[in-house]
Order: structure tokens, then sequence, then C-alpha cells
């Protein structure tokens, strides 16, 4: 890998993190090879580890520099996404599971993923999904935040701190859906599922180490929510501050200079 490089800020707010790159490309590579150095570190004393990834346009450049590192043991990884829309078929260009395959697995061959299945009977996906979840902790969660402060397909309207369930059924709000139609994921906002499966916020937090990386400036508000604002649901990425060991990789232009 290249010699690491060097945020422009760096700040820590309650126990979350805070490091700035000057660039979006830079962002996510920092965040690559933080990912890889980690994952490195665990796979020096476990047999195997299991790390959950988002799938989204913001973690193009973070799944490239983690894949371009040649040095990870991925037959030893177990590979979770963490949300996708109900109804949606694997083969579909907007699904999740696709974007994941074809922008990481497929380049790196994990020994194992697990996919979650939007065609499948809702309970049934949720039952199964979780029994797969709960086989052994989660090491590392590499998750990004939405416009909305979502994590995951966590939005405001359905965030939960203390969900009793790690998988389960939400309705998007609209500022979640017409996100999808700014990412280029769909054309019209018509076009953009109404429901999903996601993971839940108490299902993400459990990630003993999180990597998150959020650039752009359509995410600036979201952030400075998140960094400046209370731990509320209605912010949903504020309880980011709350995990012991989360990085938050961000660019000049998600960063929030002044409160907001």
């Amino acid at each position: 890998m290249a010699v690491r490089l060097q945020p422009v800020k760096e700040e820590k707010v309650d126990s979350l993190r805070v490091r700035v790159y000057r660039s979006r490309d830079e962002t996510g590579t920092a965040a690559g090879e933080a990912a890889a150095a980690k994952m490195k570190e665990l796979l020096a004393h476990k047999e195997r580890i299991r790390v959950i990834f988002a799938a989204a346009p913001s973690q193009n450049e973070m799944l490239d520099a983690l894949a371009s590192d040649r040095d990870i043991e991925w037959p030893r990884v177990t590979a979770f996404h963490m949300d996708e829309y109900i109804g949606m078929p694997d083969g579909a260009p907007q699904a999740f599971g696709r974007y994941l395959r074809e922008r990481l697995f497929d380049r790196v061959q994990p020994g194992r993923v697990h996919y979650i299945d939007g065609t499948n009977g809702i309970r049934e996906e949720c039952r199964r999904y979780e029994a797969l979840l709960k086989e052994a902790p989660i090491d590392i969660v590499c998750l990004g935040i939405g416009e909305n402060g979502h994590i995951a397909f966590n939005d405001p309207p359905v965030a939960d701190f203390n969900d009793p369930l790690l998988i389960k059924p939400v309705e998007l709000d609209e500022v979640c859906r017409q996100q999808q139609v700014n990412d280029g994921c769909f054309g019209s906002f018509g076009e953009v599922p109404t429901r999903a499966l996601t993971l839940t916020i108490p299902a993400l937090l459990s990630g003993a180490h999180l990597i998150c990386v959020v650039p752009g400036e359509r995410k600036r508000q979201a952030v400075a929510r998140t960094l400046r604002g209370p731990i509320v649901p209605d912010c949903p990425s504020s309880i980011l501050r709350n995990h012991p060991d989360c990085l938050l990789f961000l660019d000049e232009a998600s960063f929030p200079v002044t409160e907001r």
C-alpha cells in the first residue's frame, strides 16, 4: 500500500474520532487503508473475522482501496451487507448485493458472503439473516451516513437506538429515496422502492470496530448534526459518538467548518 495519507484536520467528538482529508479520493483511500490495516491486525490472532459492508456510491473509493491490498487473507473473511430493497432481484442494477459483489466480493473472493435476499419472505429472511449474524461477534463494520443522517436504512422515522431486532423491514422516507436519485442509482423519485430490509442500529453498533466514510457537500448538514447536535434518533448517525472505536473519514466538502 502507499504511504499513509495524512489528514488536514483531526478531532474527537465524545468517543468518535474524526479525520478530514483534502479530497474525496484521499478520504476513500485513507478509509480503505484503515479497514485493511484493521483486518490484517485481527487476522494475525483470529482464525476468521466477520465484516459488514455498506453499498453506496460514497463507498466506491474506500472499497477500491480495500480491494487493492493484496495482503489481506480474504478466504478467512466472512462478509455481510447491511441493507437491501424488498422485492429487488439480486441481478437488478440497483441491488446492493450486486453492487458489493461487483465492487468488492468478486475481486477479493471472501471465504463466505451472506447476502440479504430481498425477494424472500420478509419474516423468513429476517429470521435467516439474524441467525447468521448471531453465529459469532461482528469484528468490523464499514458504513456511511445518509443525507438524512441514516445509517444503513435506519431513517429518522424508524431509527431505534434500543431496537430489540438485528434486522427488520422499514419504510424509506422521502429524503432517503431522493438521495438514491441524487446518487444516480435511479432515474426518478418514483422508481425508488419504498421498502427495504435493514440491519438495525444495535446490529451495526455491535461491531467491535467501525469505519465510516462520508464524502461530498450533500452530506455536510448530516455530518454537522452528527458531530454538533444532540445524540437522538432524529439524527441516527449521532449514535456513532457513543461507540468505543469508530473512525469517521470526511473530505473538506463534507466537514462542517462551523456549527450550524
